[in-house]
């Protein structure tokens, strides 16, 4: 959503960075687009708990976090200071619906019902934003997402406090999307899941995001399932993870074991977003392919276990081959998926911010 009392002007040819806040981290990068050249990026981890606290309280935590990650812990150079800000897609609110096409003028009516009867806050304390993604003869329809306006002003001020400009705002999931849209042929109907450390976010992208979901499962989770199940360290259940996983081997049945409750709370929700895709959505393509992304993507075999599940093609995505980072270190393999969702807020078209 475009924070539009900027004018239009201000922006023209400025360059755009991506700010992603999350649960569990911060991260922050700058692209050239045109040579998709990473000339500045940073990452700093954060306490979930303290992060919750810090949206709904503005107590500092958050302030203080964003101003050492621009002041220190950067590797190589922001371009500017104009920011497209990705907001957790847990705090947001997603849906896709029609209306006859005779009701177009009475959209913003139609969207403010949706509202009212789907999301469980009220309008005045929510930001609300939606874009028309298909028209046929009959029926319009509609893209809406909705966020608190507590998440939205916090964030901002959060940014504003390191000395950044927020020109738009947009769920993290959405800018996922954007990336894999060009780099892993994205323009096929493709499910993505977005394994995050502490969340799973789930959508459908058939040209635009038409449904997401969202739980509370994440790598850390596999991390803590594996360490119990074993009875070890949380230390060695971490290398287990991502050593091993659910490849073939003589640990493997014990990990599967470990993992299969939260990877069978994965596999419901998505089901749940491609049933909704599959029944809800009009004039629905055929789902073509998984991509599974995030930190918590790094488990080996993750992709066939998910091919076996929901019979469809899954893969690991990783778009890395399409970003230089010139003469700048390039993260660490493991720590590559955590730039993702900030890749992709980065890598905004600035002419679709005016849209």
């Amino acid at each position: 959503m475009g924070i539009q009392e900027v004018a239009r002007v201000f922006y023209k040819d400025r360059p755009i960075i991506g700010l992603d806040i999350s649960q569990t981290g911060m991260k922050i990068m700058s692209i050239d687009r045109k040579k998709m050249l990473v000339t500045g990026y940073g990452s700093i981890d954060l306490d979930p708990a303290k992060v919750q606290q810090s949206l709904d309280t503005n107590d500092g935590y958050l302030t203080t976090n964003v101003m050492e990650l621009v002041g220190k812990n950067l590797v190589g150079k922001l371009a500017s200071n104009h920011v497209v800000l990705g907001i957790p897609a847990g705090r947001t609110f997603t849906r896709t619906f029609t209306i006859p096409r005779q009701s177009e003028k009475q959209l913003r009516d139609a969207v403010e019902l949706e509202v009212e009867q789907y999301i469980p806050i009220p309008m005045s304390s929510l930001y609300v934003d939606y874009e028309v993604i298909e028209r046929t003869a009959d029926q319009v329809m509609i893209l809406m997402c909705a966020v608190p306006r507590t998440v939205v002003d916090s964030c901002i001020s959060i940014a504003q406090s390191a000395g950044l400009r927020v020109c738009m705002v947009e769920p993290s999931i959405s800018a996922v999307a954007r990336l894999l849209e060009t780099t892993e042929e994205g323009h096929l109907p493709t499910v993505i899941v977005d394994i995050g450390p502490a969340s799973t976010d789930i959508a459908v992208l058939d040209r635009s995001i038409r449904i997401a979901g969202s739980l509370n499962v994440g790598g850390n989770t596999f991390t803590l399932d594996i360490a119990k199940k074993l009875k070890i360290p949380l230390e060695n259940a971490h290398q287990l993870k991502i050593l091993n996983g659910l490849s073939a081997g003589s640990r493997q049945q014990k990990i599967q074991a470990a993992l299969k409750p939260s990877l069978e709370r994965i596999v419901a929700e998505t089901r749940k977003v491609m049933r909704y895709y599959d029944e809800r959505i009009e004039g629905h393509s055929k789902l073509e392919q998984m991509l599974v992304v995030g930190g918590g993507a790094n488990v080996p075999g993750i992709g066939e276990y998910f091919t076996n599940e929901l019979v469809m093609p899954a893969r690991v995505a990783s778009p890395w081959q399409q970003l230089d980072f010139g003469k700048l270190p390039q993260p660490g393999k493991q720590f590559r998926p955590r730039y993702i969702t900030v890749a992709g807020l980065a890598s905004v078209d600035p002419d679709r911010m005016w849209q």
